[in-house]
């Protein structure tokens, strides 16, 4: 198997000759044997690298999520580092005159709420604009490109969580949205895109020979990634998702949570491919620092199996139905629900408040269908 960097570093770079060339990337951007793409490129005799743009979280993974990124030079480089989650989403004027391509590498994880997406659909815009050149190097979805589950992000709810009408689980690589994005979505740049060699739709990350590199620290493991699609629902309420243990997005609970009864009632539902263990925990950080929580750990037991999805709408219904007068729902700075922003619609909300969340989960296999529908053309991996 080989990645889309290896590829355009061994002969695709020739085809942008002469141009300047700026590079997306951050921690995760490294070749099948560690090394970072910004030495790649900053070293190679054929490559003119002259900007790097930061998506959320920093070039170097170190910045909280939700934090603006700020603009700065690279100390190892001395090349600029514009950032793409802060001042501007969207490549400015003055920052697209110091390139004439953009390279887009990152490993994105296989949900809609991972905003590195939408900075390549923002790129995208800009390259459109400005008439630049766009390369998206291709990485494997770690959670497989087999399965899709969820529902489209209703129009007046879009956000950098879900700026665009795709699924929960996308089951798509970048290079894939890329190419849906451009002809699909109206992001009509001059795009070029360098497919991986060797990767399977049925493929997860632990079925690669390559070594695993979180693009944030809470992005631990595959299946992490796999509950993720769930369980990142619970950032819009006020249940801990884990942050601050060394299990996040499969550790769940409050302080006002018995982990005993939580893990019986959601096991009694039988839900596919998952089981839950009671379990108490004490964030450092985030939601409940340093206070005990009871809660449960969700485990996969059949990553094939799993709706994840599911999973994830099945426990706030579970919780909130245990302790209807303690779950609420935050609202972000613009007055909005942020879990609305997740969910992709209103409705749900008040589903799992009423125990009616199999009307959501219906109503999501009509949309899982068109969307795979309108993915289709775009996949290159069968």
């Amino acid at each position: 198997m080989r990645i889309g960097l290896d590829l355009f570093l061994e002969s695709d770079f020739k085809r942008f000759n002469n141009q300047r060339i700026g590079l997306l990337t951050n921690i995760t951007g490294v070749n099948q044997s560690l090394v970072p793409a910004i030495d790649l490129f900053d070293k190679h005799p054929g490559i003119h690298l002259t900007a790097l743009f930061s998506p959320e979280h920093g070039i170097r993974g170190d910045i909280k999520e939700g934090e603006e990124v700020s603009s700065y030079t690279d100390p190892y480089t001395q090349l600029p580092i514009y950032s793409l989650y802060g001042e501007n989403r969207v490549p400015s004027e003055a920052m697209m005159d110091e390139v004439d391509v953009i390279v887009f590498d990152l490993q994105d994880i296989g949900s809609r709420y991972y905003t590195f997406i939408y900075s390549m659909a923002n790129v995208m815009e800009a390259c459109e604009k400005w008439n630049k050149q766009l390369v998206v190097l291709d990485r494997p979805n770690p959670i497989s490109g087999a399965k899709t589950e969820g529902n489209i992000v209703e129009k007046e709810l879009r956000s950098f969580v879900g700026m665009l009408p795709i699924a929960n689980r996308h089951g798509m690589t970048v290079a894939e949205l890329a190419k849906m994005f451009k002809h699909e979505f109206g992001y009509a740049c001059d795009l070029t895109v360098i497919p991986m060699q060797g990767w399977k739709r049925d493929m997860y990350f632990d079925d690669t020979p390559l070594f695993w590199v979180p693009p944030t620290p809470n992005v631990t493991h595959t299946d992490m990634m796999t509950l993720y699609t769930g369980t990142c629902l619970l950032e819009g309420t006020n249940l801990s998702e884990g942050r601050g243990t060394t299990k996040p997005f499969e550790v769940v609970g409050a302080p006002f949570i018995d982990g005993n009864q939580l893990a019986e009632e959601f096991n009694n539902q039988h839900l596919p491919g998952v089981k839950a263990r009671p379990m108490s925990f004490i964030p450092n950080t985030q939601k409940f620092e340093n206070e005990i929580c009871g809660g449960i750990q969700l485990h996969v037991v059949n990553k094939e199996a799993i709706q994840s999805l599911k999973t994830g709408v099945k426990l706030l219904e579970t919780v909130a139905r245990l302790y209807p007068d303690k779950v609420q729902f935050h609202k972000d700075e613009q007055d909005q629900y942020f879990f609305d922003l997740l969910a992709g619609t209103k409705t749900l909300r008040n589903q799992i408040m009423t125990s009616t969340t199999d009307n959501f989960l219906a109503a999501c296999e009509s949309q899982i269908a068109t969307f795979n529908e309108v993915r289709a053309p775009y996949l290159l991996y069968s």
